[in-house]
């Protein structure tokens, strides 16, 4: 199966829980995925494509599905063009110097949103699911969302990009609104 396989299946899947802040494995430097992790990993991706699909997102990492390994999925695509990606091992060989900022949300943290800046472009190196080295020099959106995934699975949040006062806010507010959903 490739990456558009995964997603497909998706369509079909149970959604995976998605945690949300302050998880302790959403603040965990994730391990390298090792060739005897392949078929775990294989049978959680539908459940992934599936929950970031559902949420709407845009990307989802490991960690955010309580799964403290090195593997992210993203699709810019909309419904009637899926163009997914899942990346194993990812890891960004160089990145621009002009910076970039973006509004970003997170399905960890639900209903939050801060312009951060970033790199405008990346060069980054994956492993696929079928076991083949990829590299590939992305830009804008994907650029961002690309470092935004990796960011998790060094145990780094959007909001950690942001001053202490914003972040905070940030924090209390998704606080606040986990509780009222819980009663």
């Amino acid at each position: 199966m490739n990456d558009v396989d995964f997603s497909l299946a998706g369509a079909t899947a149970a959604p995976t829980r998605i945690l949300v802040a302050p998880q302790a494995v959403l603040r965990q430097k994730a391990r390298v995925v090792r060739p005897e992790d392949m078929d775990v990993l294989k049978a959680t991706l539908p459940g992934m494509f599936s929950a970031m699909y559902a949420a709407p997102g845009i990307g989802l990492a490991a960690p955010q599905v309580g799964i403290s390994q090195r593997y992210v999925i993203v699709d810019l695509g909309d419904a009637e063009d899926r163009q997914p990606i899942v990346l194993i091992n990812p890891e960004i060989l160089t990145e621009s110097e002009v910076m970039t900022p973006r509004e970003e949300g997170c399905l960890s943290l639900p209903n939050q949103y801060a312009e951060v800046v970033r790199p405008e472009a990346v060069r980054v190196r994956w492993t696929s699911v079928a076991g083949e080295r990829c590299e590939r020099e992305v830009d804008g959106l994907l650029a961002t969302c690309i470092q935004h995934e990796i960011d998790h699975l060094d145990g780094v949040l959007f909001v950690d990009h942001l001053s202490t006062l914003r972040r905070n806010m940030i924090m209390r507010r998704l606080a606040k609104e986990q509780k009222l959903i819980k009663h």
